[in-house]
């Protein structure tokens, strides 16, 4: 057990993280953090339509974005819809991986420092994956996939979860570094 242990302390998180043949199983969903944005929340300023006044995707969060959509493709993975929040850095990595037609969902907006909303948003996330046929992704923020998947999630993270009534199940993830 100590060697497995030492195993684990010294491999990087992402060879251990890139579980692929979990988005094989029937009904796998990809939920991913945006890719890196430096900093934490959002400015005072803040305005939904105007990306300025946001926390953006630095060159390494768009180099990040670009890389783990070309990881998807090398493997022939596609999305039939990859779902966004409004919040310029999530639909700039949902745009950067090129993994199938992008649409933006309010209900994947980030509700941090508004932890108000946190149940009706993921009321209606869960309700939306319902609504849902063929292969989704969506592309969100760290506290909207907690929320959700009950597990925190690095800048670029993929989650692969399985959906059924209520009940979500973590059944991997896939990190690429920046």
């Amino acid at each position: 057990m100590r060697l497995f242990t030492l195993i684990l302390l010294v491999l990087p998180t992402s060879l251990l993280a890139n579980d692929w043949a979990a988005l094989e199983q029937p009904g796998a969903i990809a939920i991913m953090r945006h890719a890196l944005a430096p900093g934490t929340g959002d400015p005072a300023n803040f305005e939904l339509g105007n990306c300025e006044t946001q926390r953006n995707l630095d060159e390494r969060g768009r180099n990040q974005a670009r890389a783990i959509g070309s990881a998807f493709r090398e493997r022939g993975i596609s999305f039939d819809l990859v779902l966004t929040s409004q919040w310029c850095r999530t639909r700039e990595t949902a745009e950067l991986l090129n993994l199938g037609p992008v649409r933006e969902v309010p209900a994947l907006n980030s509700f941090f420092g508004k932890y108000e909303r946190r149940d009706a948003q993921t009321r209606d996330t869960l309700a939306l994956l319902r609504e849902q046929e063929g292969r989704v992704m969506l592309v969100s923020h760290q506290v909207n996939i907690s929320a959700l998947a009950g597990q925190a999630t690095r800048s670029g993270e993929v989650l692969i979860i399985w959906f059924e009534g209520g009940d979500i199940e973590v059944l991997g993830s896939i990190l690429l570094e920046p």
